[in-house]
């Protein structure tokens, strides 16, 4: 429980940290291409696929959703900047086309911006979108980087298999749980039963939790699995009305040096899935032992209250008799 709550206000404090320093500043003085990424996501498909080839940045910062995100004085000359402008076509990204028309005022912007796709945190999300950006690659700046992504689709098809190991080993097929919206693809992937979902927490009202909570505590949810980006308090609370182990998994890569891609990301997650299975048993366990010794008492409570009535009943036949004689 310890390692769980740790994690967590880790992962918190870097999510309060990391937009103090903005987004990843490279070297742009070489004749490299800069590709522009709205998110760590696509920055970090880009240098799986062309770190030698090219220059990358991401705008949001790792510890952030895209739908959070405020527009800084220099994403304007970054935009200016780009040979290649790459986002995932997500309603959070509502920001983007304001941003491109600051950076276009003067009228003479032409940078390609290419959708590769909203969904990334399962293997064949993943596979999907290192595909689209290689072919954004090819097309838009001719960097072919055909050998690199068939090495990367290769280690997506191994984290996938490492991934279902996890999942056989720690038993998380049918296991009931609470799920953050964002995460819910990958908590399914693994095989979880999601009983309910919940969006983003600006967006619930008291009804909504209650009514979560009301769903979770019917299916006997054991996890709150939440989403560290958006926020972890509504995920406690749910989590401690339950009696369910709350546990924060990230959506981003790059916020931690141990998850530093998409392949990398899923397999930290789906630790951080096993330890609160863990740790739920842990504390079932320690309600039986709780239960058993509750039990044990009562009974030697009840054995000396026996004991006690017999003794009494002894003296007063003994007492009765000395009488007689």
């Amino acid at each position: 429980m310890g390692d769980i709550r740790l994690s967590t206000f880790i992962l918190v404090i870097l999510v309060c940290l990391i937009p103090c320093y903005g987004f990843v500043h490279t070297d742009q003085s070489n004749s490299k291409p800069l590709v522009v990424a709205t998110t760590s996501v696509i920055s970090s498909i880009v240098k799986d696929l062309a770190s030698d080839a090219l220059n990358v940045v991401y705008i949001v910062p790792p510890s952030l959703c895209p739908g959070h995100y405020d527009i800084r004085p220099g994403d304007v000359e970054l935009v200016r900047s780009a040979n290649l402008i790459l986002k995932h076509g997500i309603a959070g990204e509502f920001w983007l086309d304001t941003l491109i028309s600051k950076a276009n005022e003067s009228g003479d912007l032409h940078v390609p911006v290419v959708s590769i796709g909203g969904s990334w945190n399962t293997p064949t999300a993943a596979r999907a979108l290192y595909e689209n950006v290689a072919l954004a690659i090819q097309d838009h700046l001719g960097i072919d980087v055909s050998q690199r992504l068939n090495s990367c689709l290769q280690a997506i098809n191994n984290t996938e298999a490492e991934l279902m190991k996890l999942a056989s080993e720690n038993q998380f097929m049918g296991v009931p749980v609470v799920a953050m919206l964002w995460q819910k693809p990958f908590v399914e992937f693994l095989g979880f039963k999601v009983v309910a979902t919940y969006g983003p927490p600006e967006k619930l009202s008291e009804s909504d939790i209650a009514k979560i909570i009301e769903n979770a505590t019917r299916e006997n949810a054991k996890l709150v699995i939440d989403n560290v980006h958006s926020g972890v308090s509504v995920g406690e609370k749910i989590a401690t009305h339950v009696g369910a182990v709350h546990v924060a998994l990230i959506n981003f890569p790059e916020i931690l040096p141990e998850a530093n891609n998409l392949t990398t990301m899923m397999i930290y997650n789906a630790r951080l899935l096993a330890n609160a299975i863990n740790e739920y048993e842990y504390r079932l366990e320690i309600q039986r032992l709780k239960a058993t010794n509750d039990l044990l008492v009562q009974i030697a409570i009840s054995i000396g209250l026996i004991a006690a009535v017999e003794t009494s009943l002894i003296l007063m036949i003994v007492m009765r008799r000395k009488r007689q004689t």
